[in-house]
């Protein structure tokens, strides 16, 4: 076995990498932080010689010393919907950029969070954890978690968790929905929409609340009827099975605003292939959200866009933020919404 087979036997440590490289100990740590001041052909030699000796670092040991563990813990209601499923991708593709690996943990289909899974995810220490499902407090998530602040994602005026005002510290990404709702709405009677109906998500989500009061608000200040409100729960199944009662069992509706885009394909799919009604002829749809799918021909759904892009950012800056000051007071960051117009209104 020759020297360098040898030496790659035995776990490699940072001060050999060091050795090999001809570099300090304190440059093959700054080699394996990318927000680390460097010299690109140096952080290139070094990694090349930490791949040759089999080295990675040791971040169980990194984080005692830094009480940092680079890592962030997501709560999420869904990982397979659309909407989920590319706002996770993209943001663990912006943390990793930022030097951070992701933790995923799965609530229960009614938001809750399985308190062994909590225990586990304190057991990693993370940097931070986002929430994306409302239904888990902040004073309970707190409780397992060490230096953390956790942030939420919030929806309007939904500030309060199962009823009940939060006490302890969280940081809050608020998406305010209102702007894009008044621009459907406006659109939807400029065109002689009269009755709406409001096809909505779980029931248990703070968000599709929020969101259902919003539209019954704006409706009310435009002189229109209140929305008919008809039950969904996010998926294309149930959205289709709903449009066809609220047409075949009930009076029908000139315009469907959906919970989410998914929810409106459904409606779509029943008006036209299932009811024999044009879109947007007989009946407008509007979805919420903007999914890459929304502007697919098939559908060219007019919706309420969130932008991603801006809410990845959001929630990484306020991580930035938390881990530079973190005993500041509650940060918030704050994002709009706005429509886009497409071909199912008009």
């Amino acid at each position: 076995m020759d020297e360098l087979n040898s030496k790659k036997a035995a776990r490699a440590t940072a001060d050999l990498v060091a050795r090999e490289a001809n570099v300090s100990r304190v440059a093959v740590s700054r080699a394996f932080n990318p927000n680390a001041s460097l010299k690109p052909e140096k952080r290139d030699r070094i990694l090349q010689v930490a791949r040759e000796l089999n080295y990675t670092p040791d971040m169980a040991a990194r984080s005692l010393v830094t009480r940092r563990s680079h890592l962030v813990g997501m709560i999420v209601p869904d990982v397979c919907s659309p909407w989920e499923s590319q706002e996770i991708d993209a943001l663990t593709t912006a943390l990793q950029a930022e030097g951070f690996a992701t933790l995923l943990f799965k609530a229960k289909a009614d938001f809750s969070m399985d308190q062994t899974l909590l225990t586990y995810m304190r057991g990693f220490n993370p940097d931070s954890v986002i929430a994306f499902t409302e239904n888990i407090a902040p004073d309970v998530l707190t409780g397992f978690l060490d230096r953390a602040v956790p942030i939420y994602v919030i929806y309007d005026d939904a500030t309060e968790f199962s009823g009940k005002p939060a006490s302890s510290i969280y940081d809050r990404l608020l998406v305010r929905q209102r702007e894009g709702i008044e621009q459907a709405v406006a659109l939807l009677q400029g065109y002689g929409a009269r009755r709406v109906a409001y096809l909505g998500g779980k029931q248990q989500s703070l968000a599709n609340n929020e969101r259902e009061r919003m539209i019954t608000e704006i409706l009310a200040e435009r002189g229109m009827e209140p929305p008919i409100v008809v039950a969904g729960d996010y998926t294309y199944d149930t959205a289709y099975r709903a449009t066809l009662d609220l047409f075949r069992v009930g009076d029908g509706a000139d315009a469907i605003f959906a919970a989410n885009d998914v929810g409106a394909f459904g409606a779509i799919d029943a008006l036209r292939h299932d009811l024999g009604l044009s879109v947007p002829g007989d009946v407008k749809v509007v979805g919420f959200d903007d999914i890459p799918q929304a502007h697919w021909k098939s559908y060219n759904l007019t919706t309420v866009r969130i932008d991603l892009e801006d809410r990845v950012r959001a929630l990484v800056r306020l991580i930035l933020r938390r881990l530079k000051t973190p005993d500041a007071d509650p940060m918030v960051e704050t994002l709009g919404t706005r429509l886009v117009v497409r071909g199912t209104v008009g």
